[in-house]
């Protein structure tokens, strides 16, 4: 594919085979994503379907990266000069046959006499027979794609120049066979249009290389080996012959292959190519390692967890594949612009042609500026405008542990008014620490309300309601859950393993522990069961969250845990406020208004609602969006996966194996708040790239195109040589990728930073 026309081709051949859903041609990689019925489509159906369209695709082979491609870069790139070389020798083998060029033609009698000597029919000859040669060897490619495509009745950047091209030589060998004085001829145009085209597509081909080369450096991460051990005998095995559970070594400098847990060793890790973290971590023996995550200074025994598409990297690859074939919303302007951009030229190098031979009666005039018309008009920068910026942002984004899921989700992140924050995991740390352990020290009944002594003493002490609230919470994800396990470990506990746990989101859960039934909560949900809670117990003090239990119907004690506020988190609200929107900023929680308002007022946020379930975060969020207000939700659990989803854009933060599901259009792997003003600048400045270069491909087309057609004639009659434009042309996509290549070096903001290192 050469511009955004072909793209429109192949997608709609794609669109049109029987069984096909959806398909999405990415014309930077040269990629097509295809969602189909297996039972109806078949993916032979579909490569069959794109060639018939003119065009040629191969299915995706295991280990064929796109780096692969770029040995054919130099080539193209040697091909294009000795191209323009022969353009400059055919310019100058053509002076002698044109009009006096006063003291440039005495300079070049002087240089070369046998020139200007040699008879003008030789001359032309020998440019003749060169120029065809050329066409053949260097330009063979782009004529067999406009040939394919007006067989199949389509038009690309490679039939404007195929025609423009096709009809100067045309008129150059009609007068060489039949000379005349008025007959000139074109062939250094020729030659010259060729080569800046073939050195524009190098220059983009390299272009395109370094805007995919984050992408690349993901696919790199993973070695293709691993040293297995078995029976303490060490064998290198290919990464394939890998199972989970599996013991293998990693020395210091390697990389880890697959998602592990240390068993033996201690050492640091470098993350920062997967979760944008700076600074090297420690891990020792039941520490989580990431496959492509580097080993620095220990030999390491780990055990291998997660394999293959299973693991975090090949999560984050895909996922960024998947964002980069998508599509943004500016970026449907341009297509539609580019499925009608080649039939207008074409209409509009007829008329010119039509005018200019009507008014000045001189075909080669007429000629010269059809072609100029043909050749400077350039559907490529168009076409890459947004995908480009789009592209490089991505891949940008991925080393600042930033994933955006789409174009879409990057630019509704450009466009917010309200920025809302779940507390726990988000504004905290996410791993509250137990500072109390209340036994209310009642009988425990059976459901018939008979108690017993032996029920009683199953709640004796601290220890005992320790034990069976750890037994009920092993299984949660939940902060709260961590806290209470975490100190029922530091105490030596141990439990029998707990029966039908049901997590109930935003309000705790309930399992059988032991023959009871356990309830652990907040007060929403004893309020839910009908179970009252006493009155006589002082409220928790400021910043302490607390989590009630229950054991058959009746409430036993309670917990009470308290959760830090993260380093960045301040550095992060004042940099959210004082940024480019100066967004407005709440948090929402579902923990209650004492542990909420010092956590709040730590960070900087004066709007707090708390006690909020899912459904209540939900209602919010809502009610917020039929205000007028772009909302953004940030979150890090399952209670926040509907608001997440609702939102106009949804931030995930952290990492793991639950990384693709998600519910949110972004991914922050730093579970960091300082990661949220940095997801929100490179939006902003992803989208001011994009614009910049969707200006600059309009303007130059629509002031390009007229002044090659002779508008300003003769005040631009420069315009008129064929040669020129095709130079403009080949500047005009450079450009657009030169531009968007700037994000490759773009830094969040410094101080926000520094404060999340």
């Amino acid at each position: 594919m050469t511009c955004a026309s072909c793209q429109h081709h192949v997608e709609e051949a794609l669109r049109s085979t029987a069984g096909v859903e959806s398909a999405r041609v990415d014309l930077m990689a040269h990629r097509a994503r295809v969602v189909f019925n297996p039972a109806v489509a078949r993916p032979e159906a579909m490569i069959a379907a794109i060639r018939e369209a003119g065009y040629d695709a191969v299915l995706p082979r295991a280990g064929v990266e796109l780096s692969a491609h770029d040995e054919t870069i130099p080539k193209a790139m040697r091909t294009a000069l000795i191209t323009l070389f022969a353009g400059a020798v055919a310019m100058l083998m053509a002076m002698p046959l044109g009009s006096d060029m006063g003291r440039l033609d005495h300079a070049l009698m002087d240089a070369v006499p046998w020139l200007y000597s040699a008879p003008p029919s030789l001359l032309r000859w020998i440019l003749l027979v060169m120029t065809a040669a050329l066409m053949v060897w260097a330009g063979r490619s782009i004529y067999l794609s406009a040939v394919r495509g007006l067989r199949h009745r389509s038009t690309n950047m490679n039939t404007l120049v195929a025609l423009g091209t096709g009809v100067a030589f045309a008129y150059s060998a009609f007068a060489t066979i039949e000379p005349a004085p008025d007959r000139q001829v074109y062939y250094d145009a020729v030659l010259l249009i060729l080569g800046f085209l073939l050195l524009g597509k190098a220059l983009e081909a390299r272009a395109k290389r370094r805007a995919l080369a984050a992408l690349d450096s993901l696919s790199r991460l993973r070695p293709v080996s691993a040293r297995r051990v078995v029976e303490g005998i060490q064998t290198l095995v290919p990464l394939e012959e890998v199972l989970p559970g599996d013991s293998i070594v990693v020395l210091p400098g390697e990389r880890f292959p697959v998602d592990a847990t240390i068993l033996e060793g201690r050492t640091t890790v470098d993350e920062s190519m997967l979760t944008g973290e700076s600074l090297p971590l420690a891990r020792e023996p039941g520490g989580r390692v990431l496959a492509g995550s580097l080993n620095y200074d220990g030999a390491v025994v780990c055990r291998a967890e997660s394999l293959g598409e299973a693991t975090v990297l090949a999560q984050i690859t895909r996922m960024v594949e998947q964002a980069q074939s998508s599509r943004a919303p500016m970026e449907r302007l341009a297509d539609r612009a580019s499925s009608i951009f080649v039939p207008v030229v074409l209409g509009l190098a007829a008329l010119t042609f039509a005018v200019w031979l009507i008014v000045t009666h001189s075909l080669p005039l007429a000629l010269a500026s059809t072609v100029s018309v043909l050749v400077i008009a350039c559907p490529c920068a168009m076409g890459l405008a947004v995908p480009a910026a789009l592209t490089v942002a991505l891949g940008r984004g991925a080393q600042l542990g930033v994933l955006f899921k789409g174009g879409e989700a990057l630019e509704r992140l450009a466009h917010l008014d309200v920025i809302v924050l779940d507390k726990t995991g988000t504004l905290t740390m996410g791993r509250p620490v137990l500072e109390g352990v209340q036994v209310l020290h009642l009988p425990v009944s059976h459901e018939g309300g008979e108690s017993t002594s032996h029920h009683s003493e199953s709640v004796n002490g601290e220890n005992d309601l320790l034990r069976m609230a750890a037994a009920a919470e092993e299984r949660s994800n939940h902060p709260l859950a961590h806290a209470i396990v975490d100190a029922a470990h530091e105490r030596a506990l141990f439990w029998q393993q707990p029966q039908d746990v049901q997590l109930l989101p935003g309000r705790g859960l309930s399992a059988v522990v032991e023959g009871h039934d356990c309830l652990l909560g907040n007060e929403a949900l004893f309020a839910e069961f009908f179970i009252p809670l006493p009155k006589n117990i002082a409220p928790p003090a400021a910043g302490i969250t607390r989590l009630w239990m229950s054991i058959n119907q009746q409430p036993v004690g309670f917990f009470e845990a308290r959760d830090a506020l993260r380093p960045d988190a301040v550095a992060a609200i004042r940099s959210l406020r004082r940024g480019r929107s100066g967004l407005r900023v709440l948090m929402l929680t579902g923990d209650s208004a004492a542990a909420a308002a010092p956590i709040a007022q730590e960070a900087g946020i004066d709007e707090v609602e708390a006690n909020l379930d899912p459904a209540g975060k939900l209602a919010r969020i809502r009610a917020l969006q039929e205000s007028g207000l772009r909302v953004a939700m940030v979150g890090d659990g399952i209670n926040d996966a509907a608001a997440l989803a609702q939102a106009d854009a949804g931030i995930a933060m952290g990492s793991g194996t639950d990384l693709a599901q998600e519910a949110g259009d972004v991914l922050l792997l730093r579970a960091q708040p300082g990661s949220i003003p940095a997801a929100l600048e490179l939006s902003h400045a992803t989208l001011r790239v994009m614009r910049q270069n969707l200006v600059w491909a309009a303007a130059y087309n629509v002031l390009g195109i007229p002044l090659a057609a002779g508008l300003l004639y003769p005040a631009f009659h420069i315009l008129l040589s064929p040669w020129l434009a095709a130079a403009a042309m080949a500047f005009s996509s450079v450009s657009v990728l030169g531009n968007s290549l700037r994000l490759r070096s773009w830094q969040p903001n410094t101080k926000v930073s520094a404060a999340a290192r």
